[in-house]
């Protein structure tokens, strides 16, 4: 996280006056319940939920919509109306440099090494453990 500032704040004769801005992120997934529970966890470590989308097709018009505002997109593998591997597919022709980390439940690893291996940059598995999604957001803005 450590790599977005706020050049507003800078005060040359002050050089500790940067501050911080959140990553942005948009949160993709169809369970009301999941869309909350990543949300509630994200703003918790620092970032901010720019949006939310129940299904792959509304993710990529609301990806292009908010770029290049969006600094992530957490994407939920198994989401209605266009799965979550051909949504990452079409961000990733919108924005080659789009940040995408994929969510998938338990026993379907090998569908979430097909997104990483498709473009996604990481992947979390349900149910959500803190210390996982904290690493795993970490990793992919500190470029680990």
């Amino acid at each position: 996280m450590g790599n977005y500032f706020d050049v507003r704040s800078f005060d040359s004769e002050d050089k500790t006056a940067i501050s911080t801005i959140a990553p942005k992120i948009l949160v993709v997934d169809d369970s009301i319940l999941v869309r909350k529970q990543i949300s509630k966890l994200l703003i918790s470590e620092g970032y901010d939920v720019m949006d939310h989308s129940s299904n792959g097709l509304e993710a990529v018009d609301m990806y292009k919509k908010l770029f290049p505002d969006v600094d992530l997109v957490t994407m939920d593998i198994s989401i209605p109306r266009m799965g979550g591997l051909k949504a990452l597919e079409l961000i990733l022709e919108f924005d080659k440099n789009a940040k995408v980390v994929m969510i998938s439940a338990l026993g379907k690893e090998d569908i979430s090494e097909k997104a990483v291996q498709a473009g996604a940059l990481g992947y979390i598995m349900k149910p959500l453990n803190r210390d996982h999604v904290s690493k795993t957001l970490s990793a992919v803005f500190n470029n680990v």
